[in-house]
């Protein structure tokens, strides 16, 4: 079962994310802040990581940087409100694989993960 690591500082986001994937067949965890997700993501070794570009204290550039320190070859999805088009580059351009505009279509979502999930 694909392992996807949802890391976003709102909870009701990260809840329906979850039942989604979920229910979609995925092995799904969840990190508030910088830290959880570079601690589940050391711990559970995601397939895919979906990060919130804005996250208090370590934010999702920092995060997506740090986990490609430890793991170069981390797919990482951005999600972003802000659609800042300076942080969109930096993020691809430490690895980001793509980003998604928040609010997110849900298909659109599921598309990206499809296409982005290493093959099995």
């Amino acid at each position: 079962m694909p392992k996807i690591l949802i890391v976003d500082d709102q909870y009701g986001i990260r809840v329906l994310l979850k039942e989604i994937l979920h229910k979609d067949g995925y092995e799904v965890f969840q990190a508030a802040n910088g830290m959880q997700a570079l601690e589940l993501a050391e711990k559970e070794k995601p397939d895919l990581v979906l990060l919130d570009m804005k996250i208090p204290g370590m934010d999702g550039i920092e995060i997506l940087r740090r986990l490609k320190e430890k793991d170069q070859s981390i797919r990482v999805v951005m999600m972003t409100a802000y659609g800042e088009l300076s942080m969109i580059q930096d993020a691809k351009s430490l690895g980001a694989l793509t980003h998604i505009a928040n609010p997110f279509d849900i298909e659109e979502l599921r598309e990206s993960i499809k296409e982005y999930l290493p093959s099995s």
